[in-house]
């Protein structure tokens, strides 16, 4: 699964420590929201897309494999 998770923060000038705090995770896990390494649960990715006001599947792209 792709995402825009990091171009979406730098639209706002937010660090990844911000977003974490609003959406209630640690840094270390939008990190790796933002490398691919970790997919976020649905209730974390409607809290992101919130947070953007953009849908979950602007944020998150799914790949041909996935």
């Amino acid at each position: 699964m792709k995402n825009t998770l990091k171009v979406e923060r730098a639209k706002l000038d937010m660090t990844q420590q911000q977003l974490a705090d609003v959406v209630g995770v640690s840094r270390q896990t939008i990190n790796s929201i933002e490398a691919g390494g970790y997919t976020p649960s649905t209730i974390l990715a409607l809290k992101i897309s919130g947070v953007f006001k953009l849908s979950v599947n602007q944020i998150f792209l799914l790949e041909d494999d996935d």
